[in-house]
């Protein structure tokens, strides 16, 4: 549930008096911490600023738009399919109390600064620990609308893939703060066959047309999701897939493995609901090497702040990589393209800075401030992945500094203008050394 919290203040430190043989040791004791933070931090942040980059050749294209909207268009006609009135309230069928039930509070550590109000809820306790879906991206109504809610209720999404990236799934969660509901969705790819129209799995390179560009294959790799309107954008390598929230499939066979239309039969691999990709943009075919020009798009969040934006961030074990912001339109809920419209052409980036901070998972801004979830200065280049995180928070041009650790392997994060909390998700299974993991977390950053 989306709630401002006041923040408290630190309490004063108390001076002592210290012999001088107490002060000789304490230095030395501080010479050998400085050596060691030294070590550590100089290469993962501090001392390098968000410095701007040129974005002048960076762009996305837009891909097979046309040819999904007519697969879509015949899907809807076939007895196999149910699916709803395009007046129908986006993913209204799904918010009726029904599904999952979470826990509606951080119910691991979260390494949050207490001063910083932390909040958040829970995955069920088989979501919490499977080694089938892992969470990556989160958003939320606050993205959506300016007033933060849709149709009356706080809503989440959360994007997951599959072990081999093979699937991809979306959950929809409804949180009162007293209690967390949520239903999952399996993303599917609609595409023509023959004189109809099939689906497949998103990830599934073993179905669909065998003379396919790679570059408009869809990646399984879920990661960042940003949630605009009756769109999702959902980020993987070097493509930003767009989905139609009104497009929402409701599957009555679902104790099938398969996806897809067969035997007059619709099936999603277990799943009571899927959801058809509409078309996506590139910058690069799936796989190429990440550039400064073609930067590989991990994290996505929105930027409500000015002229709308979709931010994207990308993961790098040493850091120095971009964070963009690209342009959206208000009207159809689409990038900005120079095309005729905006389901053809190339959008280009409006700004981009380049990172430094190592392993970054996610970028969201407030408006005047950056905020990126990343290795933590002291641990950085570890491969202990039951260490806090850290969200780091810069002005640009400026060099950025911890704001606060956070849960282990913290992935994407989103600001939410409507209640000034900055939210985030992590991809932290159960382990032997620390249990589960796995949360949804906000905080209250400082103004």
């Amino acid at each position: 549930m989306e709630r401002r919290f006041g923040q408290t203040t630190d309490g004063s430190r108390r001076g002592k008096r210290r012999t001088a043989r107490s002060l000789l040791a304490a230095g030395i004791g501080a010479f050998a911490m400085v050596a060691q933070l030294l070590t550590y931090a100089q290469p993962a942040a501090a001392a390098t600023p968000l410095a701007r980059m040129d974005v002048k050749d960076m762009k996305l294209t837009a891909r097979e738009f046309d040819q999904r909207w007519k697969a879509i268009d015949l899907l809807r006609q076939d007895p196999a399919i149910h699916g709803y009135p395009r007046d129908t309230p986006a993913l209204s069928p799904m918010l009726d109390g029904h599904g999952w039930t979470g826990r509606p509070s951080m119910c691991h550590k979260s390494n949050i600064d207490p001063k910083y109000s932390p909040d958040g809820f829970c995955w069920t306790p088989e979501d919490d620990a499977s080694g089938e879906w892992t969470p990556q991206g989160l958003t939320g109504s606050h993205d959506a609308q300016p007033g933060g809610t849709w149709n009356g209720k706080h809503v989440y999404l959360a994007s997951w893939h599959s072990a081999g990236d093979r699937f991809s799934r979306i959950s929809v969660v409804e949180n009162t703060g007293s209690s967390t509901v949520y239903q999952h969705i399996l993303l599917v790819d609609p595409y023509l066959d023959g004189a109809g129209a099939n689906f497949r799995a998103v990830g599934d390179p073993s179905t669909g047309p065998s003379d396919q560009e790679q570059a408009v294959r869809p990646g399984g790799h879920a990661d960042g999701i940003a949630w605009y309107g009756n769109k999702l954008f959902l980020a993987t390598g070097h493509q930003i897939q767009v989905y139609d929230l009104r497009n929402l499939i409701r599957i009555t066979e679902n104790d099938s493995a398969e996806v897809g239309l067969h035997d007059g039969k619709a099936t999603a691999r277990y799943h009571n609901w899927a959801l058809p990709m509409i078309g996506m943009y590139t910058n690069a075919p799936a796989g190429a090497k990440c550039t400064d020009s073609a930067p590989c798009l991990t994290s996505l969040s929105l930027d409500r702040t000015g002229a709308d934006t979709l931010v994207t961030s990308e993961v790098a074990e040493k850091g120095g990589r971009p964070v963009v912001q690209w342009p959206l339109h208000a009207g159809d809920g689409l990038l900005d393209t120079d095309g005729a419209d905006n389901h053809s052409g190339s959008a280009k980036a409006t700004a981009a800075w380049r990172v430094p901070i190592w392993k970054v998972q996610g970028a969201a801004t407030d408006g005047t401030y950056w905020y990126f979830s990343g290795e933590c200065p002291e641990t950085a280049g570890t491969d202990d992945s039951d260490v806090p995180y850290c969200i780091h928070r810069a002005l640009p041009d400026e060099e950025p500094h911890v704001l606060t650790k956070a849960p282990p392997l913290t992935q994407n994060l989103s600001f939410a203008p409507s209640s000034g909390r900055l939210w985030g998700i992590n991809e932290r299974a159960w382990s032997r050394k620390a249990g589960a993991q796995r949360v949804v977390f906000s905080l209250d950053p400082p103004a």
